[in-house]
């Protein structure tokens, strides 16, 4: 399936900016099951200072904002030809060893909670059909609701709310996977919607890595493996280290954050 798709982030600072640098992951690499076609970054307001591969393997921009600024805009768009793998991207082949996805980050440490939910899957053989069950006890756990979580909850908080967002259900998919002693990490993208192509945000999900296969992506949120409508922009421990956007602006005061974005089939007509 070929992917077209735009990605608008605009800021918009109550004061102009005396210094900002942002760092940005919105470019798709090529992995397993996808290939990018083509992909362009626009920026107003901002210079492009630096592209480099993070510690995750991420196609990682620096871009520092111009001095003065009260509006910034971020403008991706391109083409991802994908393929529908049941999930699977492959072999371990990032520069972090297999061991970190084994180890809680402050999003993802595991507490009462957390080890409840986990407890019934530890005498299993931990293969595929375990790891589909337990996206499935995580999401009779947390029932998929906006508005009660924001991207500083933690997987043990979100549990404690009783209700989360695909970001809260990949960390806690991945808590519990590592609590077990399989190596799982967050992933960022985007998802072809079936019944829209405006979107309000990119969308995330879990992978977890199987001797025998590889990294495996489960998609609790909606109950299923990726399939030709994602594509993987970013991948990492937790959000903090597969977030889109970050950085700081200083002398902003608040700042208003506005996404576009859309997603959609191309045709070869197109």
């Amino acid at each position: 399936m070929r992917l077209a798709i735009n990605h608008v982030t605009h800021y918009a600072f109550e004061q102009p900016v005396g210094h900002g640098l942002q760092r940005l992951h919105l470019t798709p690499k090529d992995t397993h099951g996808q290939q990018v076609l083509d992909w362009s970054m626009r920026l107003t307001g901002a210079a492009r200072e630096a592209d480099y591969d993070d510690q995750n393997h991420n196609r990682t921009t620096l871009i520092s904002l111009e001095p003065g600024v009260k509006e910034v805009t971020v403008e991706c768009s391109g083409t991802v030809e994908t393929a529908d793998n049941a999930g699977v991207v492959g072999r371990h082949d990032g520069f972090l060893p297999l061991w970190v996805f084994c180890g809680a980050t402050a999003l993802t440490r595991p507490g009462p909670k957390l080890r409840a939910l986990a407890a019934p899957f530890a005498h299993t053989d931990k293969g595929v059909d375990t790891l589909h069950a337990l996206s499935a006890a995580v999401l009779d756990a947390l029932p998929y609701e906006a508005g009660h979580t924001t991207v500083t909850t933690n997987a043990e908080e979100a549990l404690g709310i009783g209700h989360g967002v695909c970001q809260d259900h990949a960390h806690v998919f991945c808590a519990a996977a590592r609590s077990l002693g399989v190596p799982a990490r967050y992933v960022g993208g985007y998802l072809m919607l079936n019944d829209r192509i405006e979107q309000e945000a990119g969308h995330a999900w879990a992978e977890a890595h199987l001797p025998e296969l590889g990294w495996v992506g489960f998609d609790i949120s909606n109950q299923i493996s990726p399939d030709s409508r994602y594509v993987r922009v970013a991948s990492g421990r937790d959000y903090r280290e597969a977030a889109p956007v970050t950085g700081i602006a200083i002398g902003a005061g608040a700042t208003h954050l506005e996404v576009c974005l859309a997603v959609e089939q191309q045709t070869a007509q197109q």
